[in-house]
């Protein structure tokens, strides 16, 4: 996933933020061609690796273009910072691969990868929610801790693949979706004051929202894209494959599942 955001008028910098790539090189490319010169500072939510058959081509573009990035449960997995004991089969399986598969030198940046939440400029960024960089943030009420002890009106997460977030008004949590539909490519938040913001720009790499295009953000005017021809399984109901779905059998990775449900069991 990714999301720009930038200088503007109002001497605001443009920020690039990714979240959620699973070593996907393709759909990463289509993101990062499709956002260049739009932006200034490039940040990633984590979750670089795992999944698909690209782990070291996808490090080597976040490091290339000076991303400041977290970790993910992915990425601390692969480093046997944790135990994917409890991650699906396919999630397993492609940590056990990943892991033979790094670059020594690779390897070691995803070692030193801090933990969030961390500070970027006026916001923060995490990988799962504030209080837990693991868990998941799917509903106003696994929302509402998060919004309430923020440090920051604005607060980028990743881990769910699903682009969207929420805003706290008073001690009410409201839901924000994000669709771009037809010709046009992004939605767009208005941004009010005195309201908190968690946002997550979505998935570059293995969306879960119902839309398989890459997605992405900016900030801070607040714009939601998805992206066609991102790599992505858009055209799975003709069964047609995606240049990252036909490399996965030749790196010896297992299919993805046909669908992905919203839960925490895909890890």
């Amino acid at each position: 996933m990714m999301m720009p955001m930038g200088r503007n008028g109002d001497g605001g910098m443009r920020y690039l933020v990714l979240s959620d790539i699973h070593a996907n090189v393709t759909a990463l490319d289509a993101v990062l061609g499709a956002a260049e010169g739009r932006w200034q500072q490039a940040i990633c939510l984590g979750d670089l690796v795992g999944y698909g058959p690209d782990p070291n081509e996808v490090i080597e573009r976040v490091r290339s273009i000076g991303a400041v990035t977290i970790r993910g449960n992915h990425d601390k997995a692969v480093t046997s910072a944790t135990d994917p004991d409890d991650f699906n089969p396919i999630a397993r399986s492609a940590v056990v691969w990943t892991r033979a598969q790094l670059r020594p030198e690779n390897r070691g940046y995803l070692e030193q990868l801090p933990k969030g939440p961390l500070p970027a400029d006026n916001f923060f960024m995490v990988h799962g929610a504030l209080h837990d960089e693991d868990e998941y943030v799917f509903t106003p009420a696994q929302a509402f801790e998060g919004l309430l002890d923020a440090p920051a009106k604005v607060v980028f997460f990743g881990h769910t693949h699903i682009q969207g977030g929420f805003a706290l008004r008073g001690d009410e949590v409201g839901v924000l979706h994000f669709k771009p539909t037809g010709g046009n490519p992004f939605s767009t938040l208005a941004m009010e004051p005195n309201i908190g913001y968690l946002l997550n720009p979505g998935s570059i790499g293995q969306p879960r929202d119902g839309d398989a295009r890459a997605a992405l953000a900016a900030e801070p005017a607040a714009f939601f894209w998805a992206l066609a021809g991102c790599g992505n399984r858009r055209h799975q109901a003709s069964g047609v494959k995606t240049p990252e779905e036909g490399r996965r059998p030749a790196a010896g990775l297992k299919p993805r599942p046909s669908v992905l449900h919203h839960c925490s069991a895909f890890s």
